[in-house]
């Protein structure tokens, strides 16, 4: 929901990043695998008990990598990079989940039932995306949701720096994850269903 609705407020500081960024010879697929580098670190930093460098890596990962789309956007998109982007922001998604399964092994439930939720939210983003005649300002249908990447960022921060209320707060992820898989199931069958 905020990618998609507050985005535009913020956009001139990926737009001048990715300038700054491509005026220092550096291309999109880099800066996607330096968001992915610095992402990945965020469950090594959890399991150590590093709470706010987890943050840290997180919120820079999430940063670089709407920044290398714009850096694309500006230069040249590529189906090449587009794949990167998803997988390595998915890769990025369970190091979280993965650290703060390790270092808090009681919410294992809780954190096993998000990721099945981000699954399958992401599988009927991704087919509909493949699926769709629309084609967006990305390289696909970008399917809108209450659950876009900033409002995942929110609840992983939640997450890492109240675990005490962990559980609590994997579940709520959770229900948010299933009303948006839910929404875009129905979107889908709006698009796609047979006329």
């Amino acid at each position: 929901m905020l990618d998609t609705h507050a985005r535009k407020h913020i956009e001139p500081l990926f737009v001048g990043s990715a300038q700054l960024l491509l005026k220092w010879g550096l291309s999109a697929n880099q800066v996607t695998w330096l968001a992915f580098v610095i992402g990945i670190t965020t469950g090594a930093w959890l399991v150590i008990d590093q709470v706010w460098l987890a943050v840290a890596a997180l919120w820079l990962s999430g940063f670089l990598d709407a920044v290398d789309g714009s850096m694309a956007r500006q230069t040249k998109t590529s189906a090449w990079g587009t794949v990167l982007d998803i997988t390595f922001d998915r890769l990025v998604e369970i190091s979280v989940i993965i650290g703060l399964a390790i270092r808090f092994p009681v919410a294992q439930l809780p954190l096993l039932l998000l990721s099945v939720s981000i699954i399958v939210s992401m599988t009927i983003f991704l087919t509909v995306g493949a699926l769709s005649e629309k084609q967006g300002v990305k390289s696909f249908y970008y399917q809108a949701g209450l659950a876009e990447r900033t409002e995942g960022f929110l609840f992983f921060t939640a997450m890492m720096v109240w675990s005490k209320y962990l559980a609590l707060i994997t579940m709520l992820f959770f229900i948010v994850e299933i009303f948006t898989a839910t929404q875009r199931l129905l979107e889908a069958r709006r698009l796609l269903k047979p006329k």
